[in-house]
C-alpha cells in the first residue's frame, strides 16, 4: 500500500492551510525542490536574544521566553535538513552553558513556562535541577552537527557529560522519552568504548514487551513503531520485525483524516495549538512515508 498522488495533494493542502510557516518550509524543503536555508529563516524567529529558543517552538509551550525542549527542537531540526546555522549553535551554546544546573545538566523547563498558556504535563514547580531530557538528545545533536568542536575542555561541557552519564542508569527504561535521550547521547557521544557498553541496556529496555507498541490501534500516549523509527536509518529499527513494520505503515496511511492531514494522540489547548501540531505531524508522517518507499509519486 502506498500513499497515492491525490492522498499526498490532500496532505499538501492541509498543510498550507494549517501549518506554521516553519513547517511549510520542512514541505518544501523535502517535496518541493526548496532550498534549507528558507528552513533556517523560519527557524530564526524563534531564537532569543540569550541564544535559546521559545515562542511556541515546542507548540505545547506558549511562553516567549526560551526553553530547553524548544531549543532541542531547533537542533532536530537542523538535523532534519543536513544544514545548521553557526550563528544559532552558538547562540545554543551560550544558552546551554547559561541555563546549566548546579547538578548538572539543562532541567525539562523552567518555571516561565508556568506565565504562560501551555499543556498541563509542562507545569513546572522547581526547575533548579538537571534533566536527562532533553540534556541528552541536546549534546547528542550538538556533537553531530560539530558545534563542540573547541569546547573539550571547557567546564560546562565537562558537567554537562558527566550528568547524563549518571542518569544513563536511572533512565527510565519504560519511558519513552528517556530512552530516546539514552539513544540520541550515545549515538554520537565521541566516547564510543563507552557509549557502545551502555547501548546494551538500551538493547535490552527495547527488547522488553511493550516498550515499543505493537499494536497500530492502541489509543492514548503511547508510542509505537513508527515513533521508534521514523526511518530506515533509526537505532531502534533493528528491534522491529519486518511484519510489525508494514503492519504500521499501512496503518499509517489509512489514517490520514478526510481533510488530508494526521492527528495527534494527546488533547491540544486550543484550536490554534491543535492547526500547529496537526500541521508539523503531517510533514513528519509524509517525511515517514518517503523514507519507506510509501509515497506512490517520487520525491
Amino acid at each position: 500500500m502506498k500513499l497515492t498522488g491525490s492522498q499526498f495533494m490532500k496532505a499538501r493542502d492541509f498543510i498550507y492551510a494549517n501549518a506554521r510557516l516553519l513547517d511549510r518550509r520542512r514541505f518544501e524543503f523535502h517535496f518541493a525542490k526548496g532550498g534549507p536555508e528558507p528552513v533556517l529563516d523560519a527557524l530564526r524567529a524563534y531564537q532569543n536574544a540569550d541564544g535559546g529558543f521559545g515562542s511556541a517552538l515546542e507548540p505545547d509551550m506558549r511562553v516567549p521566553d526560551s526553553q530547553p525542549i524548544a531549543t532541542e527542537f531547533a537542533l532536530l531540526i537542523m538535523d532534519e535538513i543536513g544544514m545548521a546555522d553557526p550563528g544559532m549553535l552558538q547562540g545554543i551554546i551560550g544558552y546551554f552553558k547559561q541555563e546549566l544546573r548546579a547538578t548538572g545538566g539543562l532541567p525539562r523547563a523552567t518555571v516561565k513556562v508556568n506565565a504562560y498558556p501551555h499543556a498541563p504535563w509542562w507545569n513546572t514547580d522547581d526547575d533548579s535541577s538537571g534533566s536527562l531530557n532533553p540534556t541528552g538528545r541536546m549534546l547528542g545533536l550538538l556533537y553531530k552537527l560539530q558545534a563542540l568542536t573547541g569546547h573539550e575542555d571547557e567546564e560546562w561541557l565537562k558537567r554537562s557529560l558527566d550528568f547524563v552519564w549518571g542518569q544513563i542508569p536511572r533512565a527510565n527504561p519504560a519511558d519513552y522519552h528517556d530512552v530516546i535521550q539514552c539513544i540520541a547521547f550515545l549515538e554520537h557521544i565521541p566516547d564510543r568504548e563507552r557509549a557502545e557498553a551502555e547501548m546494551k541496556n538500551v538493547d535490552h529496555w527495547l527488547k522488553q514487551p511493550g516498550t515499543i507498541e505493537l499494536d497500530p490501534e492502541a489509543e492514548g500516549y503511547v508510542h509505537k513503531v513508527l515513533d521508534w523509527a521514523p526511518t530506515p536509518d533509526s537505532y531502534a529499527k533493528k528491534w522491529i520485525t519486518e511484519a510489525d513494520m508494514e503492519r504500521h505503515l499501512d496503518h499509517l496511511i489509512r489514517n490520514q483524516q478526510e481533510d488530508g492531514g494526521w492527528t495527534v494522540s494527546f488533547p491540544a489547548i486550543s484550536q490554534g495549538n491543535a492547526s500547529e501540531w496537526r500541521g508539523l505531524i503531517t510533514v513528519d508522517r509524509l517525511l515517514t512515508l518517503k523514507a519507506y518507499g510509501r509515497l506512490e509519486e517520487t520525491f
